[in-house]
């Protein structure tokens, strides 16, 4: 049977299925997209982290987790690409940019199968929510603030910032707005599927944590950031997740926008480094307060599993949980930022605390990126990389395996049309749509295949890059040269072998113009050159 036959036929047996129980059940699975802010690659305990996650460790030992899959490197594309379908340069979604009319939102692409759609936590798309398909909405677009913040909004209508008796914490809040969700689903929606986004804030900075959180890591970080991050290695070779060799430190590499080192130890205080220098350079005063910031950054991803826990609770007790597809991934790769903003530091305040603004640094970021290259906004694969877990158990008989095929956030509209049965519309409010790059993941939910990209394409602001296969190319800003590996051999993109093959640097370098020059015009114009031959 040819690939698209069986999906199709796929499709039409999981349709049966869940139709088959009367009128309580409806007919398509339910949908959950989890997404987490500046989470790294090896920051939850099924990749390789001491973070206590045991309820995405319970999905990814009970569904797939994928050792290849791509973000964008930044936050608002990476939610352009995942809620569109396609890269952020094709729906010209920079910060101030607004989608082209044509780029519907897969809410609205699932809204005629039946599907009612939720959204609770961070936005960062043009627009407002409920005109983008979704049914209820909590925002929280106040990010700097995960305790008391000034702006959040219900269903695009702005709320009373929060009371101190309320002792609200962003993650907490944002769960409760799922919860509260599905809940009205349950009572008032039962026959419909539904498809809940929810976004989480956790772990981007400022570093804001619940004392007791903090408390189960407060120890845990005094050995340090190098052998935390072999510790890491280590498990992550014995899960099957990689091979290949360990990625230099780059403790000379930074975000060109953080403050001096001078101007981080006046405004947060002698204990703060801008380097991911050997942890036996540090002072005494600096170690400790580095091992503290590494133990609110777990205590924040600690907090955000124990709600998605509470999240999924529910699923359960709505008697949704077999005929729900959960994924499960980051923005980004996590942040080398020490950014203050909002209300500032407090000189002397206790980190963590609502008074404090901190972020992760390249020191700890190095460590949450292991194995991989640079930070969040690189293109290499520390900026890239993201756990994306997927968890469906009438749907996806494989229990705790590994799918290394790459794949991309784009891939992600595609599989929930296909799981919906629905088409990508060649049209949407009168205008052609192209294409969309992605592919549909649903094949390799029951065999670890290859995916059929093109190509996989990265741009976020200067930085460049394009897999093609196994192959990679990459460039740091925009007078940068571009490097190429083998990413079959080099994961951690030590070995640089644009000098030993220069034809294939270059014809990947001539697919990546010819996409950037086609993703900026449709972009403007929604213009699409290639025939259209099939489903997309």
């Amino acid at each position: 049977m040819k690939p698209t036959a069986w999906i199709v036929a796929f499709t039409a047996i999981c349709s049966t299925a869940f139709a088959s129980d009367g009128n309580s059940k409806p007919a398509r699975p339910n949908g959950i997209f989890i997404l987490a802010d500046d989470l790294g690659y090896s920051d939850l305990g099924c990749y390789g982290s001491e973070i206590a996650t045991p309820n995405l460790d319970r999905l990814a030992s009970q569904g797939l987790r994928f050792s290849q899959f791509y973000n964008t490197a930044r936050c608002w594309p990476s939610r352009a690409a995942l809620l569109t379908g396609y890269y952020a340069q094709q729906v010209n979604r920079d910060p101030q940019g607004s989608r082209p009319k044509w780029a519907a939102l897969v809410p609205e692409l699932l809204r005629d199968a039946g599907y009612r759609s939720y959204h609770s936590g961070k936005w960062h798309v043009d627009g407002k929510i409920l005109d983008g398909g979704f049914s209820r909405s909590y925002h929280t677009t106040d990010h700097d603030r995960f305790f008391s913040p000034r702006h959040h909004q219900l269903d695009d209508k702005p709320l009373a910032p929060p009371t101190a008796d309320e002792k609200y914490y962003a993650t907490t809040a944002t769960a409760e707005r799922a919860i509260e969700w599905l809940s009205e689903h349950q009572t008032d929606h039962r026959q419909q599927s539904f498809f809940l986004y929810l976004a989480f804030i956790a772990p981007h900075f400022p570093l804001h944590a619940l004392p007791e959180d903090i408390a189960r890591y407060r120890d845990r970080y005094k050995q340090g950031w190098d052998v935390i991050r072999a510790e890491r290695w280590e498990r992550m070779k014995k899960l099957g997740l990689v091979s290949g060799e360990l990625s230099a430190a780059e403790p000379n590499v930074a975000p060109g926008w953080n403050p001096s080192e001078k101007e981080l130890r006046t405004r947060i205080g002698p204990g703060e480094s801008g380097r991911a220098v050997p942890w036996n350079e540090l002072t005494d005063e600096q170690r400790q307060f580095q091992a503290n910031k590494m133990a609110i950054h777990a205590a924040m991803i600690d907090r955000m599993d124990r709600e998605i826990g509470r999240v999924l609770d529910k699923i359960r007790a709505m008697n949704a949980w077999e005929d729900t597809v959960i994924f499960f991934a980051s923005d980004n790769g996590a942040s080398a930022e020490q950014i203050i903003r909002g209300d500032g530091h407090k000189l002397g305040s206790t980190p963590g605390s609502a008074e404090s603004y901190l972020g992760l640094g390249p020191g700890w970021s190095t460590v949450s990126n292991t194995p991989f290259r640079r930070h969040k906004s690189w293109n290499h694969e520390g900026g890239t990389s993201t756990p994306l877990i997927v968890h469906w158990p009438r749907g996806i008989a494989a229990r705790g395996e590994l799918r290394h095929a790459p794949g991309h956030l784009v891939d992600i509209v595609p599989t929930l049309l296909e799981l919906g049965g629905v088409t990508s519309p060649t049209q949407w409010n009168g205008e052609s749509r192209p294409r969309l790059p992605g592919r549909s993941l649903v094949p390799i939910f029951s065999k670890d295949t290859q995916v059929p990209h093109d190509a996989i394409y990265f741009r976020h602001t200067e930085n460049r890059g394009l897999r093609l296969q196994d192959w990679k190319i990459v460039a740091s800003g925009k007078s940068a040269a571009w490097e190429l590996y083998d990413l079959k051999k080099d994961r951690a993109e030590s070995h640089n072998l644009a000098e030993q093959h220069p034809k294939k640097l270059q014809e990947l370098v001539a697919i990546w113009n010819a996409l950037d020059a086609e993703y900026a015009r449709q972009g403007a114009t929604g213009e699409d050159p290639r025939p259209r031959k099939g489903k997309d």
